[in-house]
């Protein structure tokens, strides 16, 4: 599981830039943020870690990380070139929408 790591910092450090650099975004953006906040903590979520070190489902974990990982690059993109993919947003935030009143400024320095 060794590999996920560079994955979770370099995620981490782009969730406090976007943070950082739209404390005021409302709207579409808003929401791309918040769920650029979910997708960080489920890719931080150690179950998957878990998972590959014991040896259970190592491929379900390896896809849930992936999947993360490009759902949160893929929103970090989108947000820095404002150029918001409602369908594909709408779509994750479907999919996945723990913590619905997530503030994304929690990720503010």
């Amino acid at each position: 599981n060794d590999w996920t790591y560079r994955y979770l910092h370099k995620a981490a450090e782009r969730m406090v830039e976007l943070a950082n650099g739209n404390r005021n975004a409302g709207g579409v953006t808003e929401r791309a943020l918040k769920q650029a906040a979910r997708e960080l903590l489920l890719l931080q979520a150690s179950d998957w870690a878990f998972i590959m070190k014991t040896g259970t489902v190592v491929e379900y974990a390896n896809k849930r990380t992936v999947d993360h990982v490009e759902r949160f690059t893929r929103l970090y993109d989108m947000i820095k070139t404002n150029s918001i993919d409602e369908g594909f947003l709408s779509d994750i935030e479907w999919k996945d929408n723990l913590f619905p009143n997530i503030d994304f400024r929690a990720y503010c320095s």
